[in-house]
């Protein structure tokens, strides 16, 4: 048994991370390698995560994300999707090719949302999925735009390489970063999937300063820049909307079940 002190909260987080980017169907003793927990533990946090509705069981006795989780990530990041997915929806109308906006948590580019085209491109993520920086064009429009100790850091660690086509020598990156942030726009082709290329311009919003970017079939890749025009008009129409206050949402009421009491009922313990 695990004498590391982790608490109960922790150990409920481990199994839900193993969700982040694995199979969508994990067994218990899946989830409990994952989260390094002894059966008979994962069984009893995997049995209250399922009764919330954090986790749904099937017939095979497999558990998957459940619908109240999904419900509760929703509101995760949900000023800016709703402020740019207008606009988002207006580029893939204007460019019929996959549109996406994202932002930077920590060293990966994280996406926000994504309006899929009809071409059938190696897709490399997905909405909440992450990617590394320095792979993808919206990462390098992120990463150009960041504090140069940030650069310096990033650069630092050591770049993985995706494909063959990754650019990982710290010195030529660091030389396109400089030309992301002289030019306004970064391109990729083939650096996180082959067959596929990709092209972003920043979107100056506060707190999370973000980028939109559209991937194409890499045979597209001489004609990207076409779009720039495109892109940078949808680009200052986020930075515009995301100024104006947003409209507040009205309540919902809650599950049947979990409802407040009302105002003047009996609080008290039921006989």
């Amino acid at each position: 048994m695990r004498g590391d002190g982790r608490t109960v909260t922790s150990k409920a987080l481990a199994l839900l991370g193993a969700f982040e980017s694995g199979p969508t169907a994990l067994s218990l003793s899946d989830l409990a390698e994952h989260a390094d927990l002894p059966l008979p533990t994962a069984h009893r946090l995997i049995g209250e995560l399922v009764e919330w509705g954090a986790l749904e069981r099937d017939e095979q006795g497999r558990y998957s994300v459940g619908l109240r989780l999904w419900e509760v990530a929703q509101n995760a990041g949900r000023h800016l999707r709703d402020t740019a997915r207008p606009h988002l929806q207006d580029l893939f109308s204007l460019t019929h090719e996959t549109a996406h906006i994202a932002i930077r948590d920590g060293d990966e580019a994280l996406y926000i949302d994504r309006i899929y085209g009809s071409t059938r491109v190696p897709r490399a993520s997905r909405v909440g999925g992450r990617l590394p920086l320095h792979a993808t064009a919206v990462g390098k429009v992120l990463l150009a735009h960041e504090e140069e100790w940030v650069r310096e850091a990033y650069l630092a660690h050591g770049l993985q390489a995706a494909t063959r086509y990754t650019h990982v020598n710290p010195g030529r990156l660091a030389a396109e970063l400089r030309k992301v942030r002289n030019e306004g726009f970064a391109t990729t082709q083939e650096e996180v999937r082959e067959g596929s290329c990709s092209i972003a311009v920043p979107v100056r919003i506060e707190p999370h300063p973000a980028a939109i970017g559209l991937v194409m079939l890499s045979s597209n890749a001489s004609a990207m820049t076409r779009h720039l025009p495109t892109l940078r008009g949808v680009a200052r129409r986020i930075e515009a909307a995301a100024t104006r206050p947003q409209p507040s949402l009205a309540r919902i009421p809650r599950r049947p079940g979990r409802q407040s009491p009302r105002p003047g009922r009996d609080t008290g313990p039921s006989s």
